[in-house]
């Protein structure tokens, strides 16, 4: 997941949740779920840690998808696939009963951030540590893939798990992970209807969720702008076209975007995180780029976001006597949207998981980012939050921080809640 900060003042209202007898999901198998999901509560906390202890950076994790395609196979899932968008794994698990195919999503890949807490499970790789959640993901993941496995003769259809790379991009600039395993065709076999997935977030408490009908996070483009002037020594600058101003006009005038362009009620972010050009103090610059990203929360925002940048950035570069490139690559992520109609129908069991509606929260649409919506372009899906957060227990860093944690007592309430999702998608009719 792309860094942000999640308020949890203002919380929105969620939709009316149903009433027990709305859940799909017979009683009896949510009770052998929630029973199956305490009992492999140390083996979450073993499997969490030891990833932990063993970090690995996108598209270079091939020791945790070792260990995931070790541990399918001895579940006895009818299929595993290795190597799917490169260190990806996908798993086929087919239930003893005919109906539709879901898929859970669970991404792999640490951040290159150093481990500043000390906790037994301390990262031994040097500069590279879990610092989003992943291993926590990847626990839940296989704790899900035990307990269905366990159950699949009652399974009405079936379930297809996709362990993925990458999710916070590759290091090397490529595509990310999601990008990565549709084109390797992720879905080349069962084709699901819906997929879901969850995010570990600490500033929500264990034994809470956070859950959004609608948009749940933003979209999420990459851009280079390339400023291109005239070289000339500095101490006669009317002989050349300086590009570095016009850079900073440049950067002025993108903020104006936000602020006076776009309707105030429709969140949006601009942000240059780079400048870079010229090459000595005396010499004025030939050409200065700039790099940085655009955030929205609507399916159109990206495509009017850039025509008001490519507008501000000529009108600025035309007015000075310079010119300018424009790079929008095409790769980004778009808005992570909970599809309205399975969202509100997986409340009801959600809510059970966590002993009714007042733990389920639904924080305000944030400007972070994830790739899982790659997949809601597929198919209908849901994407929610884990509250991992403790604040008597001081486990409270953010992710993407060297100091973050998690109350491991999340683990089996996650099992229990992908578990409880997907199961209660393929017994609705």
């Amino acid at each position: 997941m792309r860094p942000f900060v999640l308020l949890l003042t203002g919380l929105l209202a969620l939709p009316a949740v149903a009433d027990a007898q709305d859940i799909a999901l017979p009683p009896a198998v949510r009770q052998r779920l929630a029973a199956q999901a305490t009992s492999l509560a140390p083996r979450l906390v073993e499997t969490r840690r030891d990833i932990h202890r063993h970090p690995e950076l996108g598209f270079r994790e091939t020791r945790t998808a070792a260990l995931i395609a070790e541990r399918l196979r001895s579940l006895g899932f009818d299929e595993v696939r290795e190597r799917v968008g490169v260190t990806g794994v996908v798993a086929v698990l087919k239930g003893g009963r005919p109906g539709k195919v879901v898929a859970i999503r669970a991404d792999m890949d640490a951040l290159p951030i150093p481990e500043l807490i000390d906790v037994p499970y301390k990262s031994t790789v040097p500069n590279v540590k879990h610092a989003c959640g992943h291993d926590g993901h990847v626990s839940i993941g296989l704790g899900v893939a035990e307990v269905l496995a366990s159950m699949r003769a009652e399974i009405p259809g079936t379930v297809v798990f996709l362990f993925q790379p990458a999710e916070e991009g590759d290091p090397d600039g490529g595509l990310s992970g999601a990008q990565r395993m549709l084109d390797a065709g992720v879905f080349a076999g069962p084709v699901p209807t819906a997929v879901f997935g969850l995010h570990v977030l600490p500033t929500l408490q264990v034994g809470t969720l956070g859950v959004n009908v609608g948009a749940a996070m933003a979209s999420s483009n990459r851009f280079t702008i390339t400023i291109t002037g005239k070289k000339t020594h500095a101490a006669y600058p009317h002989t050349g076209i300086d590009p570095v101003p016009v850079a900073a006009q440049v950067v002025s005038v993108l903020q104006t975007i936000p602020s006076r362009m776009n309707n105030a009620a429709e969140p949006i972010v601009v942000s240059v995180g780079t400048i870079n050009g010229g090459n000595r103090f005396n010499i004025i610059a030939d050409s200065v780029t700039l790099t940085g990203t655009v955030r929205t929360l609507s399916k159109d925002g990206p495509a009017r976001v850039r025509a008001w940048m490519e507008r501000a950035v000529k009108g600025v570069t035309d007015a000075s006597g310079a010119t300018y490139t424009f790079d929008w690559p095409t790769s980004g992520n778009p808005v992570t949207f909970n599809e309205e109609t399975l969202a509100a129908a997986s409340l009801p069991v959600l809510a059970d998981v966590v002993g009714g509606r007042a733990n389920i929260l639904s924080p305000p649409p944030q400007m972070g980012a994830e790739d899982f919506a790659l997949y809601q372009q597929k198919m209908p899906g849901l994407f929610f939050f884990l509250g991992v957060g403790n604040t008597a227990r001081n486990i409270t860093a953010m992710i993407h921080t060297e100091y973050f944690d998690m109350d491991e007592a999340a683990l089996p309430i996650g099992v229990r809640a992908l578990s409880s999702v997907a199961l209660d998608y393929l017994y609705r009719k």
